[in-house]
């Protein structure tokens, strides 16, 4: 693992999150529109979204229909809708207008699972989480870490295979890896850093 970590610490050395925001509640918003979405598009309406929605009051007030509309692009629409205003009234009224910052808190918001509140504690509350994503569940089979899909296994797996300290950057690092050479339609063994420990390469 630790080879592993270094070669892709090597090739993807600026990792960040690619989700646009500037506070907790943006990035709760965004994430929950990313939902089988792509963070570009994302991006694309979060950038009209938050100079609109400038207080998290505002998603509550705007009829529900409209909200709708400002995320249409972003697909599943309603449920997205739904989720953000039924999440930002329990952070408006249970939490004191500020995005709780542990996992059990986190958990309780609507449309908030394990993979949203590990991207908002990792970037917002200085807590390092797995966040297992579609590249990140791919990754893993490949590499041999996982012989499962189920997202919560995989974190717990991955959690005790990759340091502390280290989580939140290897998520960012297998989803890189993802979108550039290790892909959904064709992995690209040939342009691999770590294709020398992948138990699936040159074969897929």
């Amino acid at each position: 693992m630790k080879s592993i970590i270094r070669c892709l610490a090597k090739e993807y050395p600026d990792v960040r999150i690619q989700l646009h925001y500037e506070h907790p509640h943006q990035l709760l918003v965004a994430t929950i529109l990313s939902a089988q979405c792509t963070d570009a598009r994302v991006n694309i309406v979060t950038g009209k979204l938050f100079g609109k929605y400038k207080a998290a009051v505002d998603y509550i007030n705007v009829p529900a229909e409209e909200l709708e509309q400002d995320i249409f692009s972003t697909g599943f629409y309603r449920a997205k809708a739904r989720n953000i205003r039924a999440a930002t009234k329990m952070v408006l009224e249970q939490y004191g207008g500020e995005v709780p910052g542990t996992m059990e808190e986190l958990l309780r918001l609507p449309g908030v699972g394990r993979k949203t509140a590990n991207v908002l504690l990792g970037h917002c509350f200085d807590t390092p989480g797995i966040v297992v994503d579609t590249h990140v569940i791919r990754i893993s089979n490949r590499l041999g870490f996982a012989a499962t899909k189920d997202p919560q296994k995989i974190e717990f797996i991955l959690m005790e295979l990759v340091p502390k300290k280290q989580w939140v950057g290897f998520t960012h690092y297998l989803i890189n890896h993802g979108r550039k050479v290790c892909t959904a339609r064709r992995a690209k063994c040939d342009e691999c850093s770590i294709g020398s420990y992948c138990e699936s390469a040159f074969v897929i």
